[in-house]
């Protein structure tokens, strides 16, 4: 895991705040925020630039990026949004480090992709490989051998049994249960306390226990 210095974060809510706790207890410092809408910031003395054009702004003004990491701080289903800014990042040489809390157990034998952020007492077990922009947030679980797209999200107290498959820019609600060897579909929402004993097609929101299609996502 990267050694953190300075990192700015696109991003203005709740999940920034996190994030910074995080970097601090990880050495680092945020240094600058970045928000697609006009906001205060949410973290004292840190300055917040407004879209790309605040971004370019700040990155123009800085004498040196050697060294400079850059996270998405936006949770929720939108993976491809967190993806978005990663590509932005790295158009202009900016390292996306993979976050994890102290308290997380990650297995040594785990993958994890650039700009994923693993969190408070989340669990990672052996041979599991997890995507680019992923989000495993409190108390998540993720057993063996389970395979995470890109752009993910894992809400608190989630569990993914063993082998479990998730397509990219799926989002799992706080408290769901997929049982083991299931393949849940890109863009799939699975609900909040939902527990899921079949395959899930891409792009369907489920939820109830047993789960059971609802809808469709309109963002897929």
């Amino acid at each position: 895991m990267a050694e953190l210095d300075r990192v700015i974060l696109w991003g203005c809510a709740g999940h920034a705040k996190v994030l910074a706790e995080i970097i601090s207890l990880r050495g680092g410092k945020v240094v600058a925020l970045f928000d697609n809408a006009e906001v205060e910031s949410v973290l004292h003395d840190i300055p917040v630039y407004k879209g790309e054009a605040g971004f370019r702004q700040w990155i123009y003004s800085q004498e040196v990026l050697h060294g400079v990491m850059g996270l998405a701080a936006i949770g929720g289903a939108r993976g491809r949004d967190r993806l978005g800014i990663h590509a932005l990042f790295r158009n202009y040489g900016i390292e996306i480090p993979v976050l994890a809390h102290p308290s997380a157990v990650i297995s040594d034998s785990a993958k994890v992709g650039c700009g994923t952020q693993i969190l408070a007492l989340a669990n990672v077990a052996a041979d599991t490989t997890i995507g680019e922009a992923c989000i495993l947030n409190h108390r998540a679980s993720v057993d063996h051998e389970c395979v995470i797209g890109n752009g993910v999200h894992l809400a608190p107290g989630s569990t993914l049994c063993g082998c479990v498959r998730l397509g990219d820019n799926v989002f799992v609600g706080a408290g769901a249960i997929i049982l083991p060897r299931l393949s849940i579909g890109e863009d799939a929402i699975v609900g909040a306390g939902a527990v899921v004993t079949r395959d899930v097609p891409a792009g369907v929101v489920v939820s109830g226990n047993p789960a059971r299609p609802m809808r469709k996502n309109v963002r897929a």
